[in-house]
């Protein structure tokens, strides 16, 4: 009985348990987010295929994000020319989608900004919390992850960047 026990509990933590996880090396999970400014218009991981992108999950009310986000700005404006993709998913409650728009022209903001404001995105990156920001190299796989707020300008950071934008397209 004891066995059976333990093999019921066993497949229903498998059953619960995420298919993959998200780590150093592992595939990107895919997402949908919304343009802001044309909630109607959605993106996912895919429109990013091949590319060297920086997601960071984020909030208008997260004084952490806020802080973090003019050395996000300093890394794109270094490497955009490059190819280099940052793009932020706000995930602030869904009315709240104009406040977004509008810290992003407060900000001047001139990298991509997304919403999702469900809660998915953070679940399907496992993240612990905001802000959590992820570089994807161009084979789709995750290179660097990195829960809290970081200063992203910096020479070790670019020069992942420069390493990440120098592989070939697969």
């Amino acid at each position: 009985m004891r066995r059976l026990l333990v093999f019921a509990v066993s497949a229903l933590w498998i059953g619960c348990t995420p298919s993959s996880t998200v780590s150093i090396g592992s595939n990107a999970p895919d997402f949908r987010a919304a343009v802001i400014g044309e909630p109607e218009r959605f993106k996912g991981i895919a429109d990013y295929r091949g590319e060297v992108v920086l997601i960071n999950l984020w909030a208008t009310w997260c004084v952490p994000c806020v802080t973090e986000m003019p050395s996000i700005q300093a890394l794109y404006d270094k490497h955009a020319a490059n190819g280099f993709r940052v793009v932020g998913i706000a995930v602030d409650d869904p009315p709240f989608a104009d406040r977004v728009a509008t810290f992003v022209k407060e900000h001047n903001l001139t990298f991509e900004i997304l919403h999702e404001g469900s809660g998915k995105v953070e679940e399907d990156y496992r993240a612990r919390g905001i802000p959590a920001t992820y570089i994807i190299g161009r084979d789709g796989r995750i290179r660097v992850i990195r829960q809290g707020a970081a200063d992203w300008d910096t020479p070790a950071n670019s020069a992942l960047v420069t390493r990440l934008l120098a592989a070939p397209r697969p």
